[in-house]
Parts: structure tokens; C-alpha cells; sequence
């Protein structure tokens, strides 16, 4: 065999191979996508009271973690966004398919002292107990560094880190209050916060991002032991790349240039995330399942903050 048809060869099973694998990928983001469909009503969640915010996005973390919340039973979900836009299609789609499930939605600034404050007083007004807040929304950026103004920067620090901030000094407070009558003989809860991998290292954010993210995860460090013998849990979501509405652009441009199989290949498992799979992590850190979870940075990304930059193939 010439080495122009050795090279040949190998380039026709490299292909086979690579469209093999973007089959399994496909099918396997699919059956995620309808873990719901197929999963019976869980009790995970059941009798808790919630908050989650940035839920506006229809293929966005926070209404992929609300449809989870409200499958594992959630008593009462209390769910925002600034756009209010998809709230009433959130609302009907969860009082459509569990109609145990309260829903309350607010368009409101998760930045925003009042309105974080307010909600979490509604919540004990409401339903005398608060045990998990989930702080999700957040917004990205791509200006480079020299272009980056320092407004830029301290609004992206303000969506992403003082709406956090906010969840942890609110959520905490009410999350203390007993209320035995509605089931709640113990102060408690879970705290959640969606950081980012930006947050953990270089190369996966701008620099406003990134410093944003890692305020967050220094918080749910920080937070965990100012919390200390409160059993309130404090826990930052570090995501990879994820298909959500505020990565579309990202999408599209690959998926236009004809590199779409290409998307998440540099982490172990070769692909992107879906917000399920975020979802998945937020649901289980809600839950009494992580009891004794608390003060933790966890990536879901695929293994990409596993390791250093290395040459496919070549581990010495």
C-alpha cells in the first residue's frame, strides 16, 4: 500500500469513527433531554419551598432546574427572571404537568437589594419556611480586555456576583426561620449558585466573566463557614460549555461554519453540555441527598478542568 492510500485509509476510518461518535452524542443528548418523559414523579423536593432566578431563557439552567424542582415535588416555586417574557409559559408548563406544584413568577432584577429581599419575606409570608434558593441568573461578556470598560466591568460583577451575594444574606435569613406548623421543626437549607469553570481557571471567559465567577465560587467557600452549625449548604455550580440562551451565538457561529460536531471537543467526553445535565446537579444539591455536601466549587464540564492542554494521544 502507497503511503498516499495508507494516508487515505486512515483519514476514512478517522471520519467513520468521528460521525460514530456524533450519532452516539446526539442520542445520548436526546435521551437527557427527555430524562423527565421517562423518570416517575421523584419526592426529593417534597414539601420544599424554593427560589430560583434567571429562568427566562426557554433553553436556559433555571427553567430546566424548575421543571426538575417541581418533578421532584417541590411544595411552592417561586421563580425569577428580568424578562418576563417566558415567565407565563414556564408557569402554565409546570402547573400544566404538576398542578401540586405552586408557581409564583416575578420579573425582577436578581441584583436588585429589594426585590431579593422581598421575595424571601413573601416566601415565610407565604408559606412559613424557605429551604433552597437556587441563584442562577448571570449574563456574559465579550469585549477583550482593552475594550472592556470599567462600567462593563462592574455591571457584569454586579448581575453575576451581588445577585448572589443578595441570595446568600436573604436565603440565609429565612432559611433559619423555624415554622413547625408548616413542617419545618429545624432552621435549614441548600444555597446554589451557578458559577462557572471561567472561575476556576483561565481560558473559558473574559476577564469581567471570570472574575465575576470566581467571586462566586469564592463566596460559596466563604458563605459555608460564615453559615457554620446552621445546617444551611452552600455550593457553586462551576458549568462548562452549555447550550443555553446565552451561549447561542457560540452555537451558531460553529454550527454556520460547518463545525458544529467539533462544539466541546476539547474535554474528555468530546462534547457540549445541555442544561439538564446542570440542572441535574442543582436538583440533587437541593435536595437532603447532599447533606453533607457543603462549601464546594463543582465543575460539570464534561472533565475539561481535569487537566492541562495536552496533544490528543500523546500522555508522556
Amino acid at each position: 500500500m502507497s503511503k498516499a492510500d495508507s494516508t487515505y485509509s486512515a483519514a476514512k476510518v478517522s471520519g467513520r469513527a468521528e460521525g460514530d461518535f456524533a450519532k452516539r452524542t446526539a442520542a445520548r443528548l436526546e435521551q437527557i433531554q427527555t430524562q423527565l418523559k421517562a423518570k416517575p414523579r421523584g419526592y426529593r423536593l417534597k414539601g420544599k419551598v424554593g427560589i430560583i432566578t434567571g429562568v427566562g431563557s426557554m433553553v436556559g439552567i433555571g427553567r430546566a432546574a424548575a421543571l426538575q424542582f417541581a418533578h421532584e415535588g417541590a411544595a411552592h416555586l417561586y421563580l425569577i427572571d428580568f424578562d418576563p417574557t417566558n415567565l407565563p409559559n414556564l408557569k402554565s408548563t409546570i402547573e400544566g404537568k404538576y398542578p401540586d406544584v405552586k408557581v409564583t413568577t416575578l420579573a425582577a432584577d436578581a441584583a436588585d437589594d429589594a426585590a431579593i429581599s422581598g421575595v424571601c419575606k413573601q416566601a415565610l409570608q407565604e408559606e412559613g419556611r424557605l429551604d433552597v434558593f437556587f441563584a442562577n441568573a448571570g449574563i456574559a461578556t465579550q469585549q477583550p480586555l482593552h475594550d472592556t470598560s470599567a462600567e462593563t466591568f462592574m455591571n457584569t460583577m454586579r448581575i453575576n456576583g451581588l445577585s448572589c451575594f443578595l441570595a446568600l444574606k436573604y436565603g440565609s435569613e429565612a432559611m433559619l426561620k423555624t415554622n413547625p406548623s408548616r413542617g419545618k421543626e429545624l432552621g435549614g437549607g441548600s444555597i446554589i449558585m451557578t458559577a462557572s469553570v471561567a472561575g476556576i481557571r483561565s481560558g473559558a471567559g473574559t476577564v469581567d466573566y471570570s472574575a465575576s465567577k470566581s467571586a462566586v465560587n469564592n463566596m460559596a467557600q466563604t458563605a459555608a463557614n460564615q453559615l457554620s452549625k446552621t445546617d444551611i449548604r452552600v455550593n457553586s455550580i462551576c458549568p462548562g460549555l452549555i447550550e443555553t440562551g446565552m451561549t447561542t451565538g457560540v452555537f451558531q457561529y460553529a454550527r454556520s461554519k460547518g463545525a458544529g460536531g467539533k462544539i466541546g471537543q476539547l474535554n474528555p467526553l468530546g462534547r457540549y453540555g445541555i442544561a439538564d445535565e446542570i440542572a441535574n446537579v442543582a436538583t440533587f444539591l437541593a435536595s437532603d441527598d447532599a447533606s453533607y455536601v457543603n462549601g464546594q466549587n463543582i465543575a460539570v464540564d464534561g472533565g475539561l478542568t481535569s487537566s492541562v492542554p495536552v496533544v490528543p494521544g500523546r500522555w508522556a
